[in-house]
């Protein structure tokens, strides 16, 4: 799997594919007046877009009813969605139990980590965790860990320019900052948040890998900043490099064959 950007995007796949989430975003059917005014392009053209996502099972139309709603191909698409949490469930345990701290696994969506599964930690005090929300890419280590093999002009294209948004006093607020800690998280093996996405929670997180050697997901761990100290990073980074690297392993990644052998 592949997620770098590499050339501007189709147009009519484009414009195709806001419309579908344009009526996944919808807490009710969708007409095709609403669909039109939202894209401001030609109704006919809307309308051959929403008939194609029919005819391939995206869209469905109720009966009795031209309004929109989504069509069964998107429950199909989605339970194959799962295999990342299926893969690495057992490392999501693993890494919880290790630790004694919460465990996220997480898979790239557009400019932010899509949270697959967690398990929560053990102890009185920890950091609270949900599955099925985002988090910013650039502000999080299983972010971070998403897009560490990116440089300064891929990062550019993905976010669309130098300026990124600012959660704490700490949070990464630059494109050629956030280079520099993709670099740091290549040459380490793991991604480190400190503080800066939720003020007093660090975190410590590294890629999985598939058989051919892109980034698929990310896992990692949450924890209050008073019990994940500086001097506890390395140590605590060693448990999640490894258990990245053991999904890893069931996807057919092997370092010495991405190394070509050597």
């Amino acid at each position: 799997m592949n997620t770098r950007p590499k050339s501007p995007p189709v147009q009519s796949l484009d414009r195709g594919l806001r419309l579908l989430e344009c009526v996944a975003r919808a807490q009710q059917p969708v007409s095709l007046a609403d669909l039109t005014g939202a894209f401001q392009i030609d109704r006919s053209n809307v309308y051959r877009l929403a008939n194609t996502l029919v005819l391939r099972g995206f869209l469905a139309q109720l009966p009795g009813s031209k309004e929109y709603v989504l069509g069964p191909a998107i429950g199909r698409l989605s339970s194959r969605f799962q295999w990342p949490k299926q893969v690495a469930r057992e490392q999501v345990l693993a890494l919880a139990a290790a630790t004694g701290e919460t465990t996220h696994l997480a898979i790239l969506e557009g400019v932010q980590a899509f949270l697959l599964d967690h398990e929560l930690c053990g102890q009185p005090v920890g950091v609270s965790a949900s599955s099925g929300h985002c988090e910013p890419l650039h502000a999080t280590a299983v972010g971070k860990a998403l897009i560490v093999d990116y440089d300064e002009a891929q990062l550019l294209t993905l976010f669309g320019g130098d300026v990124l948004p600012r959660w704490t006093k700490r949070t990464v607020l630059s494109v050629a900052e956030l280079a520099r800690e993709c670099r740091r998280c290549r040459e380490r093996g793991f991604a480190v948040d400190d503080e800066e996405y939720h003020q007093h929670v660090c975190c410590i997180a590294s890629p999985i890998r598939d058989a051919s050697g892109a980034v698929v997901a990310s896992i990692g761990i949450s924890a209050p900043a008073d019990r994940l100290p500086k001097r506890r990073w390395k140590g605590v980074g060693r448990d999640v490099i490894a258990t990245a690297g053991q999904v890893s392993e069931k996807l057919g990644y092997s370092e010495s064959t991405a190394s070509g052998g050597s």
